[in-house]
């Protein structure tokens, strides 16, 4: 089997799991957070900076590879750990959030989705055998199943038909996979925001047995009590003994609260996109950095880090260099936010091995300026 979930320990004052995934290019301590490289590459960061900052996996994205430069090419360079120079774990995703997310240039079919291309509007199409086909080539250690991700808000029945769609599209996905071998496919629970939609995807795709199980549709644009609710009753369907994972959620508050129920990997662009923008992830909560009240603060980001960034440079340097679109700016603010989630994950693990995970979710959004009426970034 291409991966393998260790159980270590659960832990006693919150009920998360403290675990390891192995994979062909090495081990995943979790829960875990993983930084999104699209395009085969985290924006502004090298793999060696990522390593420093001691990520264990990144995600990369099927659909944007596919436009370009084609797995093809990919497949040419020996794959994505070699083109990328990456040589830890890789996930990809299916491609299929990305494809619905062209809604007005795409249309579904049992057989897969033709839609048109972002760049330059060809005519494309991905079925579950081209995802499968795509990601075989590229090599990712953890391939994702080609699944509907249904918006939201949606109609019952219309969610109730995408449901049962993806169901069968993670059928058609297992049979066209063509490397079991060293590539785990993982297949993704849906169901939007309704109870028995989600239990019924989750019972049919674990008759399938697959490695691994994601829960998609989540962190769309509903409110985080309502995500939270449907983790509640979603994670106890899913096996104890496979990985779970929680699709584009990176939020520190979300991380902490997925953690707790049962969790193990979670992705977001989230502290990439906002570092780009000077806004920035620090123990006491959201700091915009472009603010002119840092003009003059030569202290470092957040005292309490000790990232790269943190450690040689000022809030005053950092802001000068964004009001200057200068890259280098982007790059700092970007190494602290990923290093901050890294961080928080490394703390979240050390609290379930020492039974005090609640503990430690109240004393951090206590300082980060969260409370139960606004559990949001």
């Amino acid at each position: 089997m291409a991966v393998k979930y260790e159980f270590i320990k659960e832990c006693k004052q919150s009920g998360a799991r403290l675990g390891r995934v192995h994979t062909p290019h090495g081990i995943i301590d979790t829960p875990t957070f993983m930084p999104v490289g699209t395009q085969a590459t985290v924006k502004t960061m090298s793999p060696e900076e990522l390593k420093d900052m001691d990520a264990h996996i990144i995600l990369s994205n099927t659909y944007h590879l596919f436009l370009r430069p084609g797995h093809g090419i990919v497949k040419q360079a020996g794959g994505l750990h070699k083109f990328m120079n990456w040589d830890r774990p890789i996930l990809t995703d299916s491609g299929g959030f990305q494809v619905f997310s062209l809604s007005e240039m795409r249309k579904i079919t049992e057989e897969g989705v033709h839609f048109r291309s972002h760049l330059n509007g060809d005519k494309l199409f991905i079925s579950p055998e081209v995802a499968m086909e795509i990601q075989n080539a590229l090599g990712s250690d953890i391939m994702m199943a080609f699944d509907e991700c249904p918006p939201y808000p949606a109609e019952y029945e219309y969610v109730k038909q995408s449901t049962e769609r993806t169901s069968r599209w993670a059928e058609r996905c297992l049979a066209a996979h063509a490397r079991p071998q060293d590539q785990a496919l993982f297949a993704i629970v849906q169901g939007g925001m309704h109870k028995d939609l989600r239990i019924q995807s989750a019972k049919d795709l674990t008759s399938m047995d697959f490695p691994g199980y994601a829960i998609g549709g989540l962190s769309v644009g509903e409110p985080k009590h309502l995500m939270y609710e449907v983790l509640d009753y979603t994670v106890p369907e899913l096996p104890a003994d496979k990985p779970r994972y929680l699709m584009g959620v990176g939020s520190p508050d979300a991380l902490l609260e997925g953690s707790i129920r049962g969790i193990d990997m979670f992705d977001c662009v989230l502290p990439t996109r906002i570092a780009r923008n000077g806004t920035t992830m620090t123990s006491s909560g959201r700091l915009v950095i472009k603010n002119a009240k840092f003009t003059e603060d030569f202290g470092p980001l957040d005292p309490n880090c000790s990232c790269y960034t943190c450690r040689n440079y000022s809030r005053a340097y950092i802001r000068h260099l964004l009001k200057a679109d200068e890259t280098f700016g982007i790059r700092l603010t970007t190494y602290h936010n990923l290093h901050f989630l890294l961080q928080l994950m490394r703390d979240v693990r050390q609290a379930i091995m020492e039974d005090r995970l609640l503990d430690f979710r109240d004393s951090f959004f206590e300082a980060y300026g969260l409370n139960d009426n606004d559990k949001g970034f």
